[in-house]
């Protein structure tokens, strides 16, 4: 597979387009060098397995972050979309939520969460689906909150992701049109619709997104850091009802 920067070249992307890109593709390719087979690795005072193929939170510090600043519904319905290795559906479980539905459009990462969930003593809490987005939820499904740690690096619309690319790059921000589109219709009354995001990612797809569907975005948290000489600001985003819908 090529780099998607390969295929956007320089001519035509701005500069923040541009760290996005290096930075994704330069997280893929680690992900690559990793050894295969079944790892470990300490986050938030737990260890966790990493099975190959699925997105590592140790080489980032955005999963550890976010899983620590979400306002949990303790005793309520939580969804997360891409839970990977199940970090932060199990923390939910961990926390008080009940149910905590957790899906993956990788085979590899629904395992991964399946394994962390019994490992922390929560697979009786925690349904891990394979499920692109909503798509294989069941009908009528309500959640107290939905989350999702976004796939924030934009590539063109024709760029063809394998499962693990899918956790870096988002191709024509289809994946974030459809998050903000659906998803506000499967939270129950007063629930909420989070969004983990980046100064990296497509600020100006975003608010062209949630304009279109009558979103606005609250800023929930931020933290920034500096990581492989790279400025980065990590947040939380709360995506509420109340924009006008064009």
């Amino acid at each position: 597979m090529r780099d998607p920067k390969a295929q956007t070249g320089p001519e035509g992307t701005t500069p923040v387009e541009q760290v996005a890109l290096t930075r994704g593709w330069q997280l893929y390719r680690r992900h690559l060098s990793g050894t295969e087979g079944l790892r470990e690795f300490d986050l938030a005072g737990r260890t966790w397995e990493l099975c190959d193929s699925v997105f590592s939170p140790a080489y980032t510090p955005i999963t550890e972050l976010l899983t620590s600043w979400i306002p949990y519904p303790v005793g309520g319905s939580f969804l997360e979309v891409g839970s990977g290795t199940g970090v932060t559906a199990v923390t939910a479980a961990l926390t008080g939520c009940r149910p905590v539905t957790a899906v993956d459009i990788s085979a590899a990462a629904v395992e991964n969460t399946r394994r962390n969930a019994a490992r922390h003593g929560v697979d009786d809490r925690v349904e891990a689906v394979r499920s692109d987005l909503f798509s294989a939820l069941p009908r009528g499904s309500r959640y107290d909150v939905i989350y999702w740690n976004s796939s924030f690096v934009e590539v063109p619309s024709q760029f063809v992701c394998t499962d693990l690319q899918r956790a870096f790059f988002d191709p024509g921000y289809e994946a974030h049109r459809r998050y903000v589109r659906e998803g506000r219709h499967l939270l129950e009354d007063g629930g909420r619709l989070l969004l983990g995001f980046s100064s990296i990612g497509s600020w100006p797809q975003l608010r062209s997104i949630c304009d279109e569907s009558g979103v606005d975005i609250q800023l929930l948290r931020s933290e920034h850091r500096r990581i492989d000489d790279t400025d980065l600001t990590f947040q939380l985003l709360e995506l509420r009802p109340g924009g006008s819908a064009s």
